[in-house]
């Protein structure tokens, strides 16, 4: 495999988002030491003339798609994707726009690409900016209750460096810097539009893999990610409607039924979890989102595509999923001493059991 073209989709811009960022991420894309060619390809949602002169001003090189509305997060990765793939392009790499790249950040992750064996996507190493220092995501680890969470967040790199192994596998990437390829996304789709935000990457990532292609971390790609981790009630509606939705089209039906116990424990405790922390609304309206049976159509209809491309049986999914939530932001002494020895027990019980 030889990769000498590819486009790089900037993540879709909404209102100030450009201003803020787009300036100084291009700015570092453009120091490259790549031989090969590129194209930049970035959607503006919910456009409005004022974006679109400055985009424009600061990146005269984009292929700028306007769209009216702000249908989501998703469909403007999907719109820059699809502009791409109408191009004739192979290769799709996938950027935030909140980042800084270094100069060898896509030689790297194409050579690390084309090293890799059966690959459907790899990611590269994200930092955190400016706390350089700093890992953001060595990959993303996937919880078997469907939480996703960055593996290495917020640990010196020279503490993770050297049991960080070359094309180390990971379980799901992060779509902050990542390549694919165009015959694995004919295969298996682009993102999930309903999911609008958040969780997407994590349920493309569990649609490749359950295609039977692997993801890599290429850890000499490097880029710095103006991260911040704030939930607003906003935030937490998607990533909990997003993460059930994951669970019910991903898992086969008895290893649903399986994780049913455990899942009602968990929910009763977020619930409580919501309700002191003012999120009990949203919370609700999550569960208002499942029981509506306008949606269930949707989700039989995904379960339908999903298992036309799967050939990956849960019980080879299970030894990639982790019984243990380890993400620092939400760490408390009830979650390290009860919950993670409990859930630990519990996926060591059930990976027994899934045979299917």
């Amino acid at each position: 495999m030889n990769i000498k073209k590819l486009a790089i989709v900037i993540a879709p811009n909404w209102r100030d988002y450009a201003e803020k960022y787009l300036e100084d991420c291009l700015a570092s894309v453009r120091t490259q030491d790549w031989s090969g060619e590129y194209k930049i390809f970035l959607f503006d949602n919910e456009s409005t003339p004022e974006t679109v002169d400055f985009i424009k001003k600061v990146g005269p090189e984009i292929e700028l798609g306007i769209n009216k509305n702000n249908d989501g997060f998703c469909k403007g990765n999907n719109d820059a994707i699809k502009a791409a793939l109408d191009q004739g392009f192979e290769y799709i790499v996938l950027l935030n726009m909140d980042t800084q790249v270094t100069p060898n950040w896509l030689s790297e992750l194409v050579a690390a690409a084309q090293r890799s064996e059966n690959w459907g996507a790899v990611q590269s190493r994200l930092m955190l900016h400016p706390e350089k220092d700093k890992v953001n995501s060595l990959g993303n680890k996937l919880h078997f209750l469907g939480f996703g969470f960055s593996a290495g967040d917020g640990v010196n790199w020279s503490e993770l460096e050297r049991q960080t192994v070359d094309l180390a596998p990971i379980t799901y990437f992060s779509g902050a810097s990542v390549i694919l390829r165009k015959d694995v996304l004919d295969k298996v789709g682009l993102f999930d539009e309903k999911f609008w935000m958040y969780h997407d990457d994590l349920e493309l990532s569990l649609r490749i893999r359950l295609a039977g292609y692997n993801i890599y971390l290429a850890k000499d790609s490097v880029v710095y990610h103006k991260y911040k981790f704030a939930k607003s009630i906003k935030q937490y509606y998607w990533m909990e409607r997003n993460r059930f939705i994951s669970l019910l089209i991903l898992y086969r039906l008895p290893t649903l039924l399986l994780i049913l116990p455990m899942l009602m424990v968990m929910e009763f405790g977020l619930l409580l979890y919501a309700i002191k922390n003012g999120f009990v609304k949203e919370k609700l309206r999550v569960y208002a989102w499942l029981i509506n049976p306008m949606h269930w159509d949707y989700l039989t209809e995904r379960r339908r595509r999903i298992k036309k491309i799967r050939c990956l049986k849960d019980r080879d999914l299970a030894p990639l999923l982790a019984s243990k939530i380890e993400f620092q932001q939400v760490d408390n002494l009830l979650l390290r001493y009860i919950g993670n020895p409990l859930m630990t027990v519990y996926w060591k019980i059930v990976k027994i059991i899934i045979i299917w």
